[in-house]
């Protein structure tokens, strides 16, 4: 049987400045953006098979597609992590410039659309795949452009850019975006302060999947039309982004804390569709219980959400979560980035 190419890419939670990093507003305005990639991830597996075929199989939405060395994948890769699969192979010419079929198979480990960037992140994995199986010689840097071109040129497919650097890169980083130029600043953080953070926030999944296309094409076109109120507040995120890299290399938890709440505020008045009255009802539940503050994780509308707790107050703000029906999930940080090996 042939070795399997197997590559990984971790998710990433968004602290400060999303949305910043989405055109036009990133290239006229310049962005920040301050993320950090945890220990859940896309997978993509390639086995090599003399059978002539390439079969795709999505383990996410059920979904399969089956065509010949030598064809491109047509519409039955219409949708999912089958669409992102046929945008890389159409990309790298994939079916005509094999020789051989293959199966592949892609996997996430959170639901999709629910707002940690499983999208793009699974665009990394399955870019970085083959470009070990077919030994492309693609840096970091390569890697995440080449994603973004994908979704959002190749397959007009809406979003910013700081997921694709997240999965790639890994780790903590403040993420700069200046025109079309893109400059990945990672922060090194003591592993005691990071053990720390990952005490304080808590993770939880509403249940409740956001569609994110809508709400980035209305934050759009509120800064195409030049909206006072939508571009203060995308400025006012921004910002925040860089305030809270300062506490954050600074260990000012609290602080910390204490901005992402702003920065909440900030996010809702970028596009309607970012919250709804049932996320607002728990958000004030939780800042009651003891939260300092937390955002819904992406572009908003639902999915997972996380909270900033001091310590003495955790427990509280889990009870409050399991009253409203939220289930959290255990997650911890990783430095450690796009990852491709055989097997």
């Amino acid at each position: 049987m042939s070795n399997a190419i197997r590559a990984r890419a971790p998710l990433r939670l968004a602290f400060g400045g999303g949305g910043t990093d989405v055109a036009p507003y990133a290239d006229e305005r310049g962005g920040y953006v301050l993320n950090a990639t945890i220990n859940l991830y896309a997978w993509v597996s390639i086995v090599p098979n003399e059978s002539g075929l390439i079969r795709l199989r999505s383990l996410d939405y059920g979904e399969s597609a089956c065509f010949e060395v030598g064809q491109t994948a047509g519409p039955a890769a219409s949708g999912g992590n089958m669409l992102l699969a046929k945008g890389v192979m159409d990309s790298l010419d994939i079916a005509r410039s094999i020789p051989c079929g293959f199966d592949l198979f892609t996997h996430t480990d959170c639901p999709p659309e629910s707002g940690l960037g499983a999208s793009s992140t699974m665009t990394v994995a399955l870019i970085g795949a083959f470009d070990r199986w077919l030994k492309l010689g693609l840096n970091r840097y390569e890697i995440a452009q080449f994603a973004v071109e994908v979704e959002r040129h190749d397959l007009g497919l809406v979003g910013g850019k700081q997921d694709q650097y997240a999965a790639a890169f890994g780790g903590f980083n403040f993420i700069e975006f200046s025109g079309g130029d893109v400059l990945v600043n990672p922060l090194r953080l003591p592993t005691e302060w990071v053990s720390e953070l990952e005490y304080a926030i808590v993770l939880a999944f509403s249940g409740k999947r956001h569609g994110s296309g809508d709400i980035i094409s209305d934050q759009v076109q509120n800064f195409k039309q030049h909206r006072h109120e939508n571009v203060k507040a995308m400025d006012r995120t921004k910002q925040m982004a860089f305030e809270m890299k300062r506490h954050l290399l600074k260990g000012q938890f609290e602080r910390f804390g204490n901005l992402l709440h702003e920065a909440w505020v900030a996010k809702k008045g970028m596009a309607k569709g970012i919250t709804n009255p049932h996320i607002d009802m728990v958000y004030e539940a939780v800042r009651a219980a003891g939260a300092l503050g937390g955002k819904v994780s992406g572009a908003g509308g639902g999915g997972f959400i996380f909270f900033f707790a001091a310590p003495h107050r955790r427990h509280h703000v889990i009870q409050v979560l399991e009253n409203a029906g939220i289930r959290r999930m255990q997650f911890g940080f990783t430095n450690q980035g796009l990852q491709t090996w055989i097997r």
